[in-house]
């Protein structure tokens, strides 16, 4: 089971690892020990998330939740298995975390006077110098 918050926690059987070979370096390590992890949570089928959360998470996965729902984490960042293990787990929980925050409603404003006068000046200097580029007259 992994613990995500106070109210949300995650099965076992919605948590899938497989374990290869990690690419980089190690030395003759990397050709025998499958020390890379790579966790598989079924987000969509997943009864502990609420649906919001859910949208969320799809969002901010991006690339890493597949056509299934489920959501796919790799790590291959150390050369110890268990230690992989570790990590991913909690890029999963950051992420879900992260998915837990509802956005903030943007609240719509209308430009200051100022801004709006500052704006309409800024313009008209800038038109005043694209007509001063105009071809020159020799006769004036």
């Amino acid at each position: 089971m992994l613990q995500i918050n106070n109210d949300i926690s995650l099965q076992d059987w919605e948590l899938t690892e497989s374990f290869m070979r990690a690419s980089g370096p190690g030395g003759q390590n990397v050709n025998k020990v499958s020390s890379a992890v790579e966790l598989r949570f079924e987000a969509a089928r997943s009864p502990s998330l609420p649906g919001p959360v859910k949208t969320r998470l799809k969002r901010l996965a991006g690339r890493r939740w597949t056509s299934e729902g489920a959501l796919v984490i790799q790590c291959d960042e150390t050369r110890s298995q268990a230690r992989n293990r570790v990590i991913a787990r909690d890029r999963l929980a950051e992420l879900i975390r992260k998915a837990l925050v509802p956005p903030k409603r943007r609240i719509a404003t209308k430009p200051t006077l100022g801004s709006k006068k500052r704006r309409l000046k800024a313009k008209k200097v800038r038109g005043d110098v694209k007509a001063l580029r105009g071809r020159v007259d020799p006769d004036t």
